[in-house]
């Protein structure tokens, strides 16, 4: 299964963050999965590095306009890139290309990843059951957006976001419609 990973470029190596997302490639290739994720550091280094050291493929969908903006390349643990122009065809690819996303901590990007995965998954437009979400943080983010806009958000398509208190959750609930 390819198992698109969204999360924050911010973690740095020894980091809480950083070790999460270690720990969630490593389990996910440990499983069979291909990891997918944006491709450069913090989140993405961490779990392409999990990946990669426990046998595991990583793909990395990259962008112009990120390199430029950062100054960067693909981390050295991918070992396949889809790049893109522009961060639109970047966040696509990354939706598109994947049978399971899973969204760790993270600030705006991750935010416009998971919108977009909800949408297209309501859409019925890519063929995921549900997008899952680890950590605190994005059950109390999701929860107030449903308290503050109940009317724009039926109970059908709250069925979409899945909640998993740590990343062996997030591992086992991927299992178990793999």
């Amino acid at each position: 299964m390819r198992v698109s990973v969204f999360g924050s470029a911010h973690p740095e190596p020894g980091d809480v963050d950083y070790l999460q997302a270690y720990h969630l490639g490593k389990l996910l290739a440990e499983q069979g999965h291909i990891v997918l994720n944006g491709g450069y550091v913090g989140t993405m280094e961490a779990v392409s590095k999990g990946s990669a050291e426990a046998g595991g493929h990583v793909i990395g969908v990259t962008c112009d306009v990120i390199e430029k903006w950062r100054n960067t390349k693909p981390n050295p643990w991918v070992h396949e890139v889809l790049h893109n122009s522009d961060l639109i065809g970047r966040l696509s690819g990354l939706v598109k290309n994947c049978d399971a996303a899973i969204a760790l901590p993270g600030g705006v990007g991750t935010l416009a990843e998971i919108a977009l995965t909800w949408n297209m998954i309501i859409l019925e437009s890519i063929p995921l059951p549900y997008l899952l979400l680890v950590g605190d943080a994005w059950q109390k983010v999701i929860q107030t957006f449903y308290a503050e806009m109940p009317d724009f958000i039926p109970s059908s398509v709250r069925t979409y976001i899945r909640f998993c208190s740590s990343i062996e959750d997030a591992v086992a609930e991927l299992n178990s419609y793999s």
